[in-house]
């Protein structure tokens, strides 16, 4: 009997712990989610939130998208802590920095997928993460990139032009009751970008709390990936695990 997917349903994967090395010579801990039975339709590489106030790859909704991806949508998600940042899956070596040393903490990440022959990732950051796609994931094989409440904080006018002139697809979800850059000023700050689209999300905050926030945002990454694919199931007809933190 189909069971109802909740905050801590944990759906069929594949996980296997990743290391991923930079081309400065750090060693990161990251995990890989695929689905059971196929090979990924699509790839998304994750970016978490600013490490110094608690981001990490475990990040509620990077773990929801991996716990319920693979399953629901046939998407591998590849989740990963950047320099200096712990989880439960180990710490990363090196040290935070702004967005800068981090630019080639994803690019080993997008590495690592052309290596393993899986789709061209795309990727999806969340607030910080989103300042280190926009900073250093404008490159190829990359199609586009999802921004979950992007702050913009070191994100410079020369990073916003340079994906305006690659033309690759810029999908902003900025939460109603934002911290930091709400939907009218992100229209505003984005413009220089003719491709981005900016879809304000009303009643949502910074952090995505509740799992109508939660689907929203999965919904809404699922069918820029992988369209058609939306709305994803909120029932589960088989095996699913409960994740005991939460």
């Amino acid at each position: 009997m189909a069971e109802r997917i909740v905050a801590n349903s944990v759906l069929p994967a594949r996980r296997e712990p990743v290391r991923l090395v930079t081309d400065d010579g750090l060693t990161l801990v990251g995990e890989i989610a695929l689905p059971i039975a196929a090979p990924p339709a699509a790839t998304i590489v994750t970016v978490h939130p600013l490490p110094t106030h608690g981001g990490m790859m475990d990040s509620h909704v990077l773990r929801k998208m991996a716990w319920r991806l693979p399953a629901l949508a046939g998407i591998a998600v590849l989740r990963f802590n950047t320099r200096g940042t712990t989880s439960a899956a180990g710490t990363s070596e090196g040290h935070f920095d702004q967005a800068v040393g981090e630019t080639r903490d994803l690019r080993a990440a997008i590495e690592e997928v052309v290596r393993r022959g899986w789709p061209d990732p795309w990727l999806v950051g969340w607030s910080f993460g989103t300042d280190v796609i926009l900073r250093g994931g404008n490159i190829d094989p990359v199609p586009g990139a999802i921004l979950l409440s992007p702050p913009l904080r070191y994100t410079t006018q020369a990073d916003l032009q340079s994906w305006a002139v690659s033309g690759r697809p810029l999908v902003c979800l900025v939460p109603e009751h934002d911290d930091y850059l709400r939907p009218d000023e992100a229209r505003e700050r984005f413009a220089v970008v003719p491709q981005a689209q900016v879809r304000g999300v009303d009643d949502a905050k910074h952090l995505w709390v509740g799992e109508a926030q939660v689907s929203r945002v999965l919904d809404e990454i699922v069918e820029v990936v992988r369209p058609g694919s939306a709305p994803l199931p909120r029932e589960w007809d088989g095996p699913m695990e409960r994740w005991s933190d939460l």
